[in-house]
């Protein structure tokens, strides 16, 4: 069975002009199960690891005192790129010196802290992205990326008496947003360099601890090559996005929704359909449940009423193959001596789950991406999450499809056509989104 590699697209990208697209590589945080990548704002470039977050709508970064770029143009209250950032305010610097992101007359936005969830009032500003790639403590350049004007949101935690402002996510300084927005990396790029509204993501299911095993975040690129010569496309599933009118997430206002729903139809554990109540998985007129996807949330969540059927037919197929439950560890609901469970390639060797979606595709979840190791000895557990009865912020969606259940397979968000492309876990084509940093 061939190696499929994704390294082919970002090699390419290294020297083409104009853009054809763009690169970041990915790296999981051991600690925090975040996804992150590693870029370059102002002048001198300043490097910041930024959590990358699908549901976020811009840009945001830290730039305490040691950060005062040159080239940084705070954006006024009145102009069209404020209200294209959709601003929310009018912000001025008091009792501090002026300098990046204290500044006066400036548009303001409202950054989130999704791990210690609150916000904080951000500038609005234009500077230089750019990008470098760190491995063992050293820098590679693997693309000519240098992007100007660039929208952002920069944050002066002294302003606000908050050190650490993105507390919850170890050493990262901002966050990545990837959001159906006029102003996300995605929509600024293509606009900027007239590229395909689109985005791929392939998450990876280890840390980088050991100075390797990178994922990979590609932007505006029309087609993605596996090695040897085979197109994403041939190996894609496509489902479309589903509109959610009302807005979801952290801020609520009266424009639709910018994140990302799928439809989901029905689930099946080793074929057999789950049963629970099924108007869950439509999004009501108030907006709440349906499914969305998630790159900040570690483990799916379920609504209780899906939640406890998935674990009732999950635990009854693991016992038909003679799996030993034992006691849960929080925040699970089902574990297993691990000891019980053969090995497989695509994983632990256990019941499969599929999530039928809108388009007549089928999500098979295998292994890898259902169970997870915990600290207790010999002991995995089923990865997914009791997300409480009430659709309540930030889950008044019925299920929130998190990273575990992401990684390892190759994602593509296609914002002009609006639907959603997914693979296969690439598992089982002897592959998979963590690869060798050298080999760029």
């Amino acid at each position: 069975m061939p190696f499929i590699s994704l390294l082919s697209l970002s090699v390419a990208l290294k020297s083409i002009k104009p853009y054809h697209g763009f690169h970041l590589p990915i790296n999981k945080d051991p600690s925090t199960l975040q996804y992150y990548t590693c870029i370059q704002m102002g002048t001198p470039p300043v490097k910041l690891d930024v959590v990358i977050d699908i549901r976020e709508r811009f840009l945001w970064f830290e730039c305490g005192n040691n950060y005062n770029s040159s080239t940084y143009k705070p954006l006024n209250c009145a102009t069209k790129q404020c209200k294209i950032a959709k601003g929310t305010d009018c912000i001025n610097c008091t009792n501090h010196p002026l300098k990046t992101g204290c500044t006066n007359n400036t548009c303001g936005v409202q950054p989130y802290n999704p791990f210690g969830e609150f916000f904080v009032s951000g500038d609005v500003g234009e500077d230089i992205l750019s990008s470098t790639y760190i491995t063992n403590g050293s820098s590679l350049v693997v693309s000519n990326t240098y992007i100007p004007s660039f929208i952002s949101s920069c944050v002066y935690p002294d302003k606000f008496g908050i050190v650490g402002f993105l507390e919850g996510a170890k050493g990262k300084k901002g966050v990545l947003g990837l959001a159906m927005t006029s102003i996300s990396l995605p929509s600024q790029l293509a606009n900027k360099y007239k590229l395909h509204h689109k985005f791929a993501l392939c998450l990876p299911s280890t840390s980088n601890e050991k100075g390797h095993n990178n994922g990979d975040l590609f932007v505006g690129a029309d087609t993605y090559y596996f090695f040897p010569h085979l197109k994403a496309s041939k190996i894609l599933n496509y489902t479309p996005f589903v509109f959610n009118c009302h807005s979801t997430g952290p801020i609520f206002d009266n424009d639709p929704s910018t994140e990302y729903f799928i439809r989901l139809k029905s689930m099946k554990v080793d074929n057999q359909v789950v049963k629970f109540n099924s108007s869950l998985l439509s999004i009501n007129k108030e907006g709440h449940g349906g499914t969305k996807l998630s790159t900040v949330i570690p483990y799916t969540k379920l609504h209780t009423s899906i939640y406890q059927p998935l674990v009732n037919y999950f635990v009854n197929k693991a016992s038909v193959r003679k799996i030993k439950r034992v006691e849960a560890v929080a925040p699970f609901g089902a574990c297993f001596d691990s000891r019980t469970i053969n090995n497989s390639i695509s994983g632990p060797d256990v019941p499969t789950i599929d999530l039928l979606l809108k388009g007549g595709v089928k999500w098979r979840i295998y292994g890898a991406n259902s169970m997870v190791k915990v600290d207790k000895k010999n002991v995995l557990c089923l990865a997914f999450v009791d997300g409480g009865l009430e659709p309540t912020t930030p889950l008044a969606t019925s299920i929130v499809i998190g990273g575990h259940q992401l990684e390892d397979h190759f994602l593509e968000f296609d914002l002009l056509s609006l639907k959603f492309g997914f693979t296969s876990s690439l598992l089982l084509r002897n592959s998979s989104c963590s690869h060798s940093s050298t080999t760029f």
